[in-house]
């Protein structure tokens, strides 16, 4: 049956207006004043913002790293991403060493087929660059996988030189693929990291100490650089410190194409969270690191003005118990990483909340420009006639708490344990289907579609 969602304010990256959308077939059929369709459900907004579902282009799912595996799956991450608002994700294959890019693309298609219930791409981390790399590569942009990770740092197991970063650039610029850098210095953080545990310096907070953010300020210039020499976009994940947005913004008045998201971790946490008494400073163990809490207001400041163009999660979670505990005795062994894919829509709009940026922005930030940078638009992160009706009914004043008892990422700890918001959604709308009505999940494992993605072309 047919749906026509009636009387909400219509929310998309640039405006705001009353409005009833109609959906069929999967797809918006219509968006206009005053419609009246026969043989249709009928769902009233009234007080409510429809908005696009959200976009979420960084997560590590049921993902093997540190001896460990991230706790949730495609099938509860994704039920997870729903609940909060998100309809499209783009998570990471990390092949392994020695075997081509396609036997990463088959193990993740194993991981997901049959278990997600939102739609879903997939971005390729380079984990090494051989004589086979970029042939290799070229076969994945075949596949619609159009995005590809690179690292400076974790030197002797993901980390690329710059040699083979500048190869890729160039090899990106001709082929329509965007490159993305976790940007960190891997080999002076490596030195840090033997200093301070060879004094006996073992507990979480140290974790951040090893990793200054002027060493991510520095790797974001230094990768930014190679890319304006090489005549390509750059895509910063995570980008977590000042120093880095300084460096992103400098080369943007350069003329670089360069693109940056940052997560709602380093909006919010701080170094003094990773510092808390005993063991609890390893929930929030990620990398790169949370930041001294000045850092918070120029990425709230480069968000509102769109030096950072995206509001991803790196969500990649592990139980306190039985996983972040194999560090104990030393934030070397404490598995990296913290749940985010749920929370990522009420903590963003809690800065409209506060006055911090504009709904429409939000809605860029969260939905259209991941969307649009990712080969996604306008079928995903957008409310045109055509696009797939992946529609979210927002209330503006439903409280929501961030427990983790009250959520449904498969860990045992929140980040935000006791910590209530406004704002939610009422009804999550996945390709027209009601797959959330309220606090009740109603959609199914394998629903959800692989998303063969267009080639970058901004």
């Amino acid at each position: 049956m047919a749906t026509l969602i009636k009387n909400g304010t219509i929310v998309t990256g640039t405006d705001m207006y009353a409005a009833d959308l109609l959906v069929e077939d999967e797809l918006i059929a219509c968006i206009a004043g005053g419609l009246d369709v026969d043989d249709v459900e009928v769902v009233d907004a009234t007080g409510q913002y429809v908005m696009p579902g959200g976009v979420e282009v960084h997560t590590h799912l049921d993902m093997p790293f540190m001896g460990t595996c991230s706790s949730d799956d495609f099938e509860t991450g994704t039920i997870a991403a729903a609940m909060g608002g998100t309809t499209t994700l783009v998570d990471f294959i990390v092949p392994e060493k020695g075997k081509p890019l396609s036997a990463g693309l088959a193990t993740w298609r194993g991981k997901s087929e049959g278990k997600a219930v939102i739609d879903y791409g997939f971005h390729c981390c380079i984990v090494e660059m051989t004589d086979n790399t970029l042939d290799e590569m070229a076969e994945m942009v075949a596949e619609g996988i159009t995005s590809f990770k690179m690292f400076t740092a974790y030197p002797g197991v993901l980390m690329a030189d710059d040699g083979a970063i500048f190869r890729a650039l160039r090899w990106a610029a001709k082929e329509g693929a965007l490159l993305q850098f976790h940007c960190e210095n891997g080999p002076a953080i490596a030195e840090l990291v033997d200093e301070i545990a060879g004094r006996g310096d073992l507990a979480p907070k140290f974790h951040g100490q090893s990793r200054p953010s002027r060493l991510e300020g520095e790797a974001t210039a230094r990768v930014l650089a190679l890319a304006e020499v090489a005549g390509a976009a750059a895509y910063i994940v995570h980008l977590t410190c000042n120093e880095a947005l300084e460096a992103v913004r400098d080369a943007r008045r350069r003329g670089v194409r360069a693109f940056a998201e940052t997560c709602p971790q380093y909006l919010y946490l701080s170094s003094d969270d990773l510092a808390k008494p005993g063991f609890e400073g390893a929930k929030v163990v990620c990398s790169p690191p949370v930041r001294d809490a000045w850092h918070q207001e120029p990425l709230w400041r480069g968000l509102a003005t769109g030096d950072l163009q995206v509001v991803a999660t790196d969500h990649c979670p592990f139980n306190y118990v039985g996983q972040k505990d194999m560090g104990k005795d030393d934030f070397r062994k404490i598995p990296n990483g913290m749940p985010a894919l749920e929370t990522r829509m009420h903590l963003i709009h809690e800065g409209v909340n506060q006055g911090r940026l504009s709904l429409t922005r939000f809605v860029d930030a969260m939905c259209t420009q991941p969307a649009k940078l990712f080969g996604l638009y306008p079928q995903k992160g957008a409310l045109v006639p055509g696009a797939d009706a992946d529609i979210v009914i927002w209330d503006p004043k439903r409280e929501v708490d961030l427990s983790a008892a009250a959520l449904h990422m498969r860990v045992d700890y929140s980040p935000y344990e006791g910590k209530k918001v406004m704002g939610g959604p009422t009804k999550v709308y996945r390709r027209g289907q009601l797959i959330v009505d309220g606090d009740r999940f109603l959609g199914a494992a394998g629903e959800g579609r692989y998303l063969r993605r267009q080639k970058f072309d901004q």
